[in-house]
């Protein structure tokens, strides 16, 4: 025996999401034999644009039971049923959590109409309930009220029954414990068959092919299957959205967080929480006023060529520049830190040694610029990571220069570098942020070792 379900919600999150509208009917795989449709008050306002998608109002529902006095009759109704659903895991879970607030516990075995459909009847470009009634010429009507859509949902249930080896793909699709049941009802099992389980980083695509969700991880596959069963609100609704998974192999969990980080930045998924800003703003530099000396200040990073180190925020900077022009006794005017004309009025820094008023001698006073620029850049090292390729013939690397992250690549096994020019010929150039400083310090505070001269195999 079969329940057919559809329901009409609040279209708020997993957790949030009230049932407004339910339909069931009972089916014993030859024809309806019951059925059970009521509006539900959902005890909260109902959104305009589900209003508008629905047409049910607060109005309607005003003197509707709440899912509380219906509750039992679901359970009822469904006992000893398989559940049928398209894309079934979101009614389900919808009705299963809205039990779960009652303390009854709902537990049935389940069926999708997705999932059937593209396996049974292969070649559609899209399996939504109403494309697909449209293809196979499945009347429908009261779209997205509750009712019309289960109803339409049985009539593409029959057909699927009637359809060569449906038996065979219903008996496997069934079964309790087959992990292929959680899979995203739009993503096709052969695709899923695609990704190793080797580092490397993983796209999840919506039907429109775009990238929803960028992941990284040691073991792609295994990660990818984790997000099908986990049952969070984020993860349910992320799920329903998939139709395609791309991968990039990277080797090693270290380039892999790197390749994430940059392909979060570009695509900006909608699934993806952090990392979504390129937080490298500000740059410093040095230039020469008409005098010849020498000075040091910021700007924003796309209008500041070379920096000689980069910065998240202007905060940041100034800490660093007022550090610096206090320890090689600079002139905060000639570092951006004062504006004004005289010399000495700044809270912290008293100790120029007149260079502004024509006091000191210019090569002096650039030798002291010098050595900072030299200090800076000293804690701001140039290294080579490298790490496990994603083959057994190349080897992949990470490269730091001045403490700028250029970039990460990959090179033939037996392939000698011996400088930083011949290295920069196999990378994969990337943007300096905050976010892979933040991958790059944590993983050589852990494998200070793994840093490496420029030129070192290791």
């Amino acid at each position: 025996m079969y329940c057919i379900v559809d329901i009409e919600t609040t279209g708020n999150t997993l957790k949030g999401n009230k049932i407004t509208e339910i339909a069931m009917f009972k089916h014993d795989g030859n024809t309806i034999v019951d059925e059970y449709t009521t509006l539900v008050n959902p005890q909260c306002d109902i959104p305009m644009f589900i209003t508008g998608l629905t047409g049910i109002d607060n109005t309607m529902v005003a003197n509707a039971p709440t899912f509380s006095e219906i509750a039992n009759k679901v359970v009822a109704f469904s006992r000893d049923c398989i559940f049928v659903a398209h894309s079934v895991h979101f009614d389900f879970n919808v009705i299963k959590y809205e039990l779960a607030g009652l303390n009854i516990d709902f537990q049935r075995k389940k069926l999708c109409t997705v999932r059937l459909s593209r396996k049974l009847i292969p070649g559609y470009r899209s399996y939504s309930l109403g494309k697909l009634c449209t293809a196979l010429e499945i009347p429908l009507s009261d779209r997205h009220r509750a009712r019309g859509d289960a109803h339409a949902t049985v009539l593409l249930f029959e057909k699927l029954l009637n359809q060569p080896d449906a038996d065979q793909v219903f008996a496997s699709s069934v079964k309790g414990n087959s992990r292929e049941a959680t899979l995203p009802p739009l993503l096709p099992k052969a695709t899923l068959n695609k990704i190793p389980n080797n580092p490397g980083i993983y796209y999840f695509r919506n039907t429109s092919g775009k990238i929803i969700y960028v992941g990284k991880a040691k073991k792609l596959k295994n990660r990818v299957l984790q997000h099908f069963y986990d049952r969070a609100d984020k993860e349910v609704r992320m799920c329903a959205e998939i139709a395609d998974i791309d991968f990039e192999l990277s080797g090693s969990e270290l380039v892999a967080l790197l390749m994430e980080s940059a392909a979060i930045k570009k695509h900006f998924p909608k699934y993806n929480a952090s990392q979504k800003k390129n937080t490298m703003r500000y740059g410093l530099f040095m230039y020469e006023n008409r005098n010849g000396v020498q000075h040091l200040a910021y700007n924003k990073i796309n209008k500041t060529p070379n920096p000689i180190v980069a910065y998240s925020s202007i905060t940041q900077c100034r800490s660093q520049l007022q550090e610096i022009c206090y320890q090689f006794q600079l002139c905060p005017r000639y570092c951006q830190l004062q504006e004004n004309t005289g010399c000495g009025t700044h809270f912290l820094l008293n100790n120029c040694s007149g260079i502004c008023e024509g006091k000191e001698n210019v090569a002096n006073y650039n030798r002291r610029v010098s050595d900072a620029i030299s200090h800076i850049k000293a804690e701001n090292l140039s290294y080579v990571i490298w790490e496990k390729g994603r083959n057994e013939q190349e080897k992949a690397f990470v490269l730091v220069s001045d403490g700028t992250y250029l970039g990460y690549g990959f090179v033939d096994i037996f392939e000698t570098i011996t400088d930083q020019f011949q290295l920069e010929t196999f990378i994969s150039k990337q943007k300096d942020n905050e976010d892979v400083q933040r991958i790059l310090r944590s993983y050589v505070s852990k494998h200070p070792k793994k840093a490496n001269p420029v030129g070192s195999i290791s």
